[in-house]
């Protein structure tokens, strides 16, 4: 049986938050989710199949910090070779 996967119970109403989907290098999938788990802001990191490789939820205080964790933390990460991000309506 296969675990079912749910957002993480951390989730306030004045967080930001914003799924990213993550294409790798090949072959670069699992040491990239192991430097994406140490990225303050973010609270979830999934190896999946299909046409993305990860994906990542972020959670920040403001909008601004939210771009701030995926311009300058994720976006900068070697082997990374796409993201696509999806804000959530608060």
């Amino acid at each position: 049986m296969k675990k079912v996967l749910t957002l993480p119970e951390c989730e306030t109403l004045s967080m930001e938050r914003a799924f990213v989907m993550i294409n790798t290098n090949v072959g670069t999938e699992t040491v990239l989710a192991k430097e994406l788990k140490k990225v303050e802001g973010i609270v979830g990191v999934y190896q999946v199949y299909g046409v993305y490789d990860i994906v990542v939820v972020v959670e920040a205080e403001s909008d601004e910090q939210l771009k701030d964790i995926i311009f300058s933390r994720i976006r900068t990460l070697k082997y990374l070779r796409s993201t696509l991000t999806l804000n959530v309506a608060p």
